[in-house]
């Protein structure tokens, strides 16, 4: 198996396989949820379907994603090789194991069904801490210990799934939402503006129109921190109402200096611009929840469908063609996959705000969703397992 992959390309980078994962397990998680839901599809799952298809969209899906980015940039922030071959395909079969225990949880005992689980963000992140350090890269050590506080987000879910407590079962769902969100807001703030000047400069366009500030950026992350500690600790909504509304405007602020709108003519970085906004209308819905001026549940569904759904697709679309020594130009046909995503994170929020029937809005929501990550799949299952078009290894 491992000679073949290698063959392939697969096993030379970390990106490549697990890009390709999220693909096919973003389409397979949502065909199955939507099954539960309308297709009476009956599965050993043990969990209620609600919690299941919470927990492997936050702690199946998204780490496939975080770990085929973060993999890669630890690579370009410490000069290491990248992890690749047996040890790339080790991590890549904890993973798959963790997803056959919880597809058949039911089978086996609730505390191997919970290691099984857990493995595989604290074996990464220890990997990723054991880089920095033989690097002497301290600065993206808190990364590393996001996806620490991550794997504790799913031992919560663990406990209210063995106690049948949901409290448990929705700290951990809040926890893992607040992390990702944070996840994303540092990353973002560190590419997006930078992917934007070089473009702008390329393209013979005067840069000065993007703008970072650092006393913003220190603002926005300490809100989002506050937010984060304010939702599980303290849980009071009309605190958790404000410091929502001050988080999304505080990332308001850094989206509009960046200046998405000069990208208008480059897919690969509008895409990632509107996915960095959905992040702001999912803290302002939050903010509106909190004072009963909107559903409870718009926000999870603008940060979930809508940010990390066109975020993950946006930076894997740029990712592959990067790192595989290919020009930056989204290939043919692929803008449906951008589409596609905007169209299930409009249904879903819609459907959530109750501004769109909410059986059509699930189905409108599904069918985007799973047609971006099958666009995605097959459009770029070439570009990821053959050779860099360069020539060079990786």
């Amino acid at each position: 198996m491992s000679n073949f992959f290698q063959s392939q390309s697969i096993l030379a980078h970390p990106f490549r396989p697990f890009f390709l994962l999220t693909g096919v397990y973003g389409v397979i998680t949502v065909i199955a949820w939507m099954s539960f839901l309308f297709g009476g599809l009956s599965l050993p799952l043990g969990w209620s379907p609600v919690h299941w298809h919470s927990h492997e969209m936050l702690f199946g899906l998204i780490p496939l994603a975080i770990a085929g980015f973060l993999l890669t940039a630890v690579c370009n922030w410490t000069g290491a090789a990248p992890l690749h071959g047996k040890a790339l395909l080790a991590l890549i079969t904890i993973w798959i194991a963790g997803r056959a225990a919880m597809w058949t949880a039911s089978w086996w005992p609730v505390g191997i069904v919970a290691a099984v689980d857990l493995l595989f963000m604290p074996v990464m992140a220890i990997y990723m801490t054991r880089v920095l350090l033989q690097h002497g890269n301290k600065r993206n050590l808190p990364i590393a210990a996001i996806l620490l506080l991550l794997s504790l987000a799913n031992v919560m879910m663990h406990i209210g799934f063995i106690t049948s407590d949901p409290q448990w079962l929705r700290r951990g769902e809040l926890m893992a939402l607040g992390l990702i969100t944070l996840m994303m807001i540092v990353i973002g703030g560190r590419i997006f503006p930078l992917f934007t000047i070089n473009w702008l400069r390329n393209q013979g366009i005067q840069i000065e129109c993007v703008k970072s500030f650092a006393a913003l950026d220190r603002a926005a992350l300490i809100a989002t921190l506050l937010l984060i500690a304010t939702d599980f600790f303290i849980g009071t909504p009309w605190l958790t109402g404000v410091m929502a509304l001050i988080a999304g405007a505080l990332n308001a602020l850094r989206l509009i200096g960046w200046s998405g709108w000069c990208t208008a003519r480059e897919p690969l970085l509008w895409i990632l611009h509107l996915g960095y906004g959905w992040i702001v209308v999912a803290l302002l819905l939050k903010s509106a929840a909190a004072f009963n001026l909107a559903a409870p549940t718009a926000w999870q569904h603008a940060l979930g469908v809508g940010a990390m759904g066109t975020l993950i697709l946006g930076v894997m679309t740029r990712v592959a063609l990067g790192h595989t020594g290919r020009t930056l130009t989204l290939p043919r046909f692929a803008i449906a996959i951008y589409v596609a995503i905007t169209l299930a994170a409009l249904a879903r929020v819609l459907a959530a705000l109750q501004l769109l029937d909410y059986r059509v809005g699930l189905l409108v929501a599904a069918t985007g969703w799973s047609l971006a990550f099958a666009t995605f799949t097959l459009i770029y299952w070439p570009i990821l397992t053959r050779p860099r078009a360069d020539g060079r290894p990786g």
